[in-house]
């Protein structure tokens, strides 16, 4: 199992499994990451000053992604933890653990303070999971995602 570097040859293969966990879950499509137009081209999305996109790669297949964003109008020392998916043939095998600690060395490395998450409840296992890594909830959203059908939103203090 690799951790690495989003690269441009990714795009098709990240944005289809991110869109197999939305239909896996049977998760809205509008209003969120599933419908967003940038889903399909996130290599050049994260080509930006403090974003990174991590991938996930088994035998030279993508089986999860992950990353930090400075989503417009997050408050200052704050980015968002995005595009965190995971294919169902590679769930349980530490691989989102892995991701993570890639995505908030990341966060670390940029000087962020913060990190913020929307979620869905239909991801119910991830947002729990979020918990136990010390996000916290909260009632209403931060920044313009542009995903307007997530309702669920935390914060993790990084320092």
């Amino acid at each position: 199992m690799e951790i690495r570097q989003i690269k441009r040859t990714d795009n098709k293969t990240v944005a289809t499994l991110i869109k197999s966990v939305f239909e896996e879950y049977n998760a809205p499509k509008e209003g969120t990451v599933y419908s967003d137009a940038a889903t399909n081209s996130l290599y050049e999305c994260f080509r930006i000053e403090n974003a990174e996109l991590w991938v996930a790669e088994d035998e030279g297949k993508i089986v999860g992604c992950c990353g930090v964003y400075p989503t417009e109008d997050l408050p200052e020392g704050c980015a968002e933890l995005v595009k965190f998916y995971i294919g169902k043939e590679a769930r349980g095998k530490g691989l989102g653990k892995k991701l993570m600690e890639a995505s908030l060395a990341s966060a670390l490395q940029f000087g962020y303070r913060e990190l913020y998450l929307e979620s869905l409840p239909e991801f119910s296992n991830a947002v729990s999971w979020y918990k136990k890594l010390g996000f916290k909830s909260l009632d209403e959203r931060l920044g313009n995602s542009g995903h307007s059908s997530c309702n669920i939103w935390m914060l993790k203090t990084l320092v």
